[in-house]
């Protein structure tokens, strides 16, 4: 029994370096295969629509919040594993993912795959039970289309985006089913709309920023074979038009957010568009740059705007 332990005393100081490495090495692969800047945008999407959901209703609950965000965490970190381990291939062929822990041959695809499913049951059947089967439900739908759906369909057709802002804009209807508000009202429709569209603005800067590269990678994006950029600009100007609209009529045709949203929602809208026609004039690589990291920059704070400016969940 003495010997192990006296062994760790005696570790000399490179050796204890290397194993603090190697933990570090771990902790870092784990945190690339669950993605955890993507599955953190997932919570905070979530979040938002557990806020907005509970603002006027008074039924705040710290208790089911937390169980909201712990179920929704291991749900996105699950999907986004099988993501992974659905595209091992496409990924080693492509500077920026090659060096993932799965394309890099540092996990084992078994280990990945009961990675992956052990997060995503315990997601779904900890919302299940600890919040409610429609939060669950969503969670699923989430992950159904995510990987069922999206995952495949990037291979074959360039529709995959729109796919992707399905997908991607279902997170805050968990939140929203957690405040237990129905999902048909308002305030749900304008909570998947905010979120699908802003997707396509952020995707379509992406796309065609790595254009090369998913194409390298044997992805079919919008920006295939888009050399100007022109093509990939219109989409994230016609998207950003829907964005502006969203949040001008948002107030008039509905009863969840007051004029002060809806003028809010105009500037940041009225900015988007305007990086995304500066993006249409110029074709530089910077320009989209800019509008990507500025659509990073628009959802939290639209998200500000919108929940100060919220009446509450109203079921018309």
């Amino acid at each position: 029994m003495q010997g192990p332990i006296m062994t760790r005393e005696i570790q000399t100081g490179e050796e204890a370096k290397a194993t603090e490495g190697g933990l570090k090495g771990v902790r870092k692969d784990l945190l690339a295969l669950t993605k955890a800047r993507l599955s953190l945008l997932v919570v905070l999407t979530t979040l938002f629509g557990y806020l907005v959901a509970t603002r006027a209703s008074g039924d705040f609950s710290w208790a089911i919040l937390f169980h909201t965000l712990f179920g929704t965490i291991l749900a996105a970190s699950g999907g986004a594993v099988f993501n992974q381990l659905m595209e091992v291939e496409q990924d080693s062929r492509m500077q920026r993912t090659s060096g993932r822990p799965l394309p890099g041959n540092r996990m084992p695809k078994p280990m990945a795959f009961i990675i992956g499913w052990l997060l995503c049951a315990f997601g779904i059947i900890h919302l299940g039970m600890k919040v409610n089967m429609v939060a669950a439900s969503m969670a699923a739908a989430t992950l159904l289309t995510y990987l069922f759906i999206y995952t495949p369909m990037k291979r074959v057709s360039s529709f995959n985006t729109i796919v992707g802002g399905v997908s991607g804009a279902l997170p805050p209807l968990i939140g929203w089913a957690a405040g237990g508000q129905p999902l048909w009202t308002a305030g749900g429709l304008f909570l998947f709309a905010l979120l699908f569209f802003w997707q396509m603005p952020h995707f379509a800067a992406i796309n065609w920023m790595y254009r090369e590269e998913y194409a390298q990678g044997g992805f079919k994006m919008w920006s295939n074979d888009d050399e100007t950029g022109k093509k990939t600009a219109r989409i994230a100007i016609f998207f950003s038009v829907l964005i502006l609209l969203l949040g001008l009529s948002t107030p008039l045709l509905t009863p969840v957010m007051s004029a002060w949203g809806s003028i809010g929602g105009a500037v940041l809208g009225l900015l988007m568009l305007w990086l995304s026609v500066k993006f249409l004039k110029s074709g530089d690589r910077n320009d989209a740059r800019t509008l990507f990291f500025y659509t990073l920059l628009y959802l939290p704070l639209t998200m500000i705007v919108s929940y100060t400016t919220w009446h509450g969940p109203l079921d018309h």
